[in-house]
């Protein structure tokens, strides 16, 4: 049960960072306030406050809720917080997808 538990967290992780990064780098790419260091702060906090509830709403849920619990909610906002950081650090360094890419 507890490699399901873990491969549950490492797929929230892996696509909320990935998500995060690349709103901040296509979408916020002009936007100031989004590019300071406080920022990834704010969303990753943010985005635990919001998964918190979520994450307690599925417990109630058969098959899901054993496998999904508190640490999964704290995973889900540092990658958050650590997405925005690496797309705000992309933005600064220059770093811009193409329309191919």
């Amino acid at each position: 049960m507890w490699i399901l538990t873990l491969a549950a967290s490492l797929a929230v992780s892996w696509i909320s960072y990935g998500a995060a990064r690349r709103f901040v780098r296509n979408r916020l790419r002009y936007v100031e306030a989004a590019l300071k260091p406080i920022a990834a702060v704010i969303a990753g906090v943010l985005a635990l406050v919001i998964a918190w509830p979520v994450i307690g709403l599925v417990h109630l849920l058969p098959l899901v809720g054993g496998i999904v619990g508190g640490g999964t909610a704290m995973v889900f906002g540092l990658s958050i917080g650590l997405g925005v950081h690496a797309g705000a650090r992309d933005v600064r360094n220059g770093f811009v997808l193409g329309p191919g890419a």
